[in-house]
C-alpha cells in the first residue's frame, strides 16, 4: 500500500494505492492519527486505487471516522470503486460513512 497527503484549505485529502490489509492497516492506523491529530475541519480518503480492504482497513477507517467525529471535524471517503465498495455493502457502512465518487460534488 502506498500513501500520500495533499493540502488543500480546510481539507487534507490522502490517496491510497494498493492493497489495504492486515499487513498495511497499522502503517496506515498511524499516517490516518497523525493527520486526524492536526484537527483539520474536512478529511477526505480516496480510494480510487484500493484493489482490496479487508476487516483490518475497514476497522482503520472506522477509528479515523471516530477520532474526526470527536473533534467535529467530516470524513469522506471518496472514489471507493467497485472492487472495494461491496465490503462496505457487506458491512452494512454505505450508510455509516460518507460515500462519494469524488470531490467536485462538494
Amino acid at each position: 500500500m502506498e500513501f500520500t497527503r495533499e493540502e488543500k484549505s480546510g481539507l487534507t485529502l490522502v490517496h491510497l494505492t494498493g492493497e489495504v490489509d492486515m499487513r498495511s492497516s497499522p502503517t496506515l492506523r498511524k499516517e490516518l492519527r497523525e493527520v486526524s491529530d492536526t484537527k483539520v475541519p474536512r478529511v477526505a480518503v480516496d480510494l480510487r486505487n484500493v484493489t482490496y480492504i479487508d476487516s483490518s482497513g475497514i476497522a482503520t477507517l472506522i477509528e479515523l471516522l471516530k477520532h474526526v467525529a470527536h473533534y467535529g471535524g467530516k470524513l469522506l471517503l471518496v472514489g471507493v470503486n467497485d472492487d472495494i465498495y461491496p465490503v462496505f455493502e457487506l458491512a452494512h457502512l454505505t450508510d455509516v460513512f460518507e460515500l462519494r465518487r469524488d470531490l467536485s460534488t462538494d
